[in-house]
């Protein structure tokens, strides 16, 4: 304790951040110079020259660039470990320096060991005032629940007569515990600190940027609170953004590089950097995936390395990861293009059955990439997003509201969050649900002040959306398109959420699986809603009852005499199998509905 105190006392934070900022000038020096290296030189080698020796000066460049991320890498790492040990060394000072004031308030004298003497005073007794001696205390850094309980059953001591005594006890206690404090933090950071430094060599191998990679995992262990503690996570997208925004670039820095899993799903962070946060946190998510061995994290494992090899692709339009996890059926957003920049945005939920797996990177985010190519003929400034931020119920017999219930907030928080970033005045925005997520985007549509910013609502293949009629979705009728295939089995679903399966079965004479039989829901379709417009969430969309746009879609196979089975419920999107609706969906996230194809209402 000697002399602790003292230090802890005239301690100067800023000395720390200044030298931290040192740091990120280095670290941003670096990496300008590897962009410069990899957009100038290599870049330009590689258009220019097709040598050996061409060959060989890329293998030279390559490798500088790889120094150059590796200072940037560690040189930045530094920067935050000294920014958040002054931010953490900064509470135990200030609650020493409050004790002490009190204590020079008292006129006690604190000494080098951080032990605390009090003056004599009078104190009033039965025979009346009586001087008291004044003393010493010697603190204690225990906490009371760090300090063992007293079993010996003696009584306990009795209350010292100055009164001084107490106060300056607890004084003495609070200077322990706040020098107790600082050293326990200064020993994490130096360990800390003592990791981050580089092997010795020019060359940067993949074993250097792994130990980068456990540099990093070693300083968000040890920062992560005071990253964390910064984000105003509970503000709306709109303030989230005016923080964003707000922030040094060396600050955005450090949560881009050391906590991108905090700011990745963000709803208000612009896409550009959500992108960047989560293709930096997608390998630290693979690679803990990869260390279970559930079916379900090989599932999620295999997803996931099949959108890395996709984002490590050139594409057009261009990917953007705006979010991804691991959490329920697993969480997945990503856009065809950028939504910050381009006029018309789309944001498609997909229904029942869909989750993390290979299917969804196959199937259903090309959905979303043939939608944004399609309206990029029209409008170059558009974009489609796949949002898979919820957990959509994986069988029809457990498809219930609860689902469209928990993610409807979710998704309208998304779409205020693509609303605060857009760029444009008159951006245009679309909500897409297919099946079940037709049923969450209506349910969206019924919270309070319905979703944000929209100005279309397309409904696919819709087992209804839970209002009866287009306007309550909030938009006028005019702005709400339906596209419903005449064999697509989910849009024939009668109404009754508990019996309808169990009566298709009786029906056809067979048992139901989770779907249930092709054949016995066609029939139920039909039989159980003869001329009737009700189903399993409520009025058919398609319906003139209902009174939204209906468009023009192919009417697929059909279910029983083509053995079609639930193929008309998958084909909207893609130009190969339905031209047309494609076509239509297209035209209407392009904000062109006057080139849109009607169908006449079911």
């Amino acid at each position: 304790m000697t002399a602790a105190w003292q230090a802890l006392r005239d301690l100067r934070p800023d000395v720390l951040e200044d030298a931290g900022d040192a740091w990120h000038a280095v670290s941003g020096r670096s990496g300008a110079d590897r962009v410069r290296v990899d957009r100038l030189m290599t870049a330009r080698l590689r258009e220019t020259q097709d040598s050996r020796s061409a060959a060989a000066a890329l293998a030279r460049l390559q490798r500088l660039s790889r120094n150059y991320q590796y200072l940037h890498t560690e040189c930045g790492l530094i920067r935050t470990t000294l920014n958040a040990l002054a931010a953490d060394l900064a509470v135990p000072q200030r609650q020493l320096r409050q004790a002490l004031d009190e204590a020079a308030e008292l006129r006690f004298t604190v000494h080098e060991d951080g032990s605390v003497s009090f003056p004599a005073a009078t104190t009033a007794t039965l025979a009346g005032d009586a001087p008291t001696p004044g003393g010493h205390a010697r603190g204690d850094a225990r906490l009371p629940l760090d300090r063992a309980p007293d079993l010996s059953g003696a009584p306990p001591a009795v209350r010292p007569l100055n009164p001084n005594a107490e106060k300056a006890q607890a004084l003495a206690d609070r200077i322990a515990r706040a020098v107790r404090a600082a050293a326990d933090i200064d020993r994490k950071y130096a360990a800390t600190l003592d990791r981050l430094r580089a092997a010795k060599g020019l060359d940067v191998t993949a074993a250097t940027l792994a130990d980068a990679a456990r540099d990093t995992a070693g300083v968000r262990a040890a920062a992560g609170r005071h990253l964390g503690d910064g984000i105003p996570a509970d503000r709306s997208p709109a303030e989230l953004k005016a923080w964003w925004d707000g922030l040094p670039e060396e600050q955005r820095r450090e949560y881009l590089d050391i906590a991108p899993d905090l700011i990745g799903g963000l709803d208000g962070i612009p896409a550009a950097a959500r992108d960047e946060a989560n293709r930096n946190h997608l390998p630290v998510l693979i690679d803990e995936l990869a260390r279970r061995h559930d079916d379900d994290s090989r599932t999620k494992l295999e997803a996931l390395r099949m959108i890395q090899d996709r984002l490590r692709e050139p594409s057009v339009p261009p990917m953007y990861l705006l979010g991804i996890g691991d959490e329920g059926n697993g969480r997945a957003l990503i856009s065809y293009g950028n939504p910050d920049t381009s006029r018309n945005v789309s944001a498609y939920v997909p229904g029942l059955g869909t989750k993390l797996d290979g299917e969804f990177v196959e199937d259903t985010m090309k959905r979303a990439e043939d939608t944004a190519i399609g309206a990029r003929r029209l409008d170059p400034s558009s974009a489609s997003i796949i949002w898979l931020g919820y957990d959509a119920p994986q069988h029809l017999d457990v498809a219930t509201a609860a689902d469209a219930e928990n993610g409807a907030p979710a998704y309208n928080r998304f779409m205020a969050g693509l609303e605060a970033t857009n760029f444009n005045a008159d951006s245009h925005l679309t909500a897409i649900g297919h099946s079940y997520g037709s049923f969450t985007v209506g349910t969206a549509a019924k919270q309070s002040d319905g979703i944000p910013g929209v100005d279309d609502v397309i409904l696919l293949g819709s087992p209804g959306v839970g209002v009866d009629r287009a306007e309550d979705l909030g938009v006028a009728k005019e702005h709400v398109f339906v596209g419903s295939a005449d064999n697509d089995l989910v849009t024939r679903m009668p109404a009754g959420q508990q019996n309808w399966a169990g009566a298709a079965g009786a029906v056809v004479g067979a048992p139901l699986g989770p779907l249930g039989s092709a054949a016995s829901a066609y029939v139920m379709g039909d039989v159980a809603d003869q001329g009737g417009d009700d189903l399993y969430f409520g009025r058919d969309p398609a319906s003139e009852a209902f009174g939204a746009q209906r468009f023009k879609v192919d009417p697929g196979p059909h279910a029983v005499l083509q053995g079609g089975g639930f193929s008309a419920h998958s084909q909207y999107f893609t130009p190969r199998k339905d031209q047309v609706s494609a076509d239509n969906i297209a035209a209407i996230v392009a904000g062109r509905p006057q080139e849109v194809v009607r169908e006449e209402y079911r």
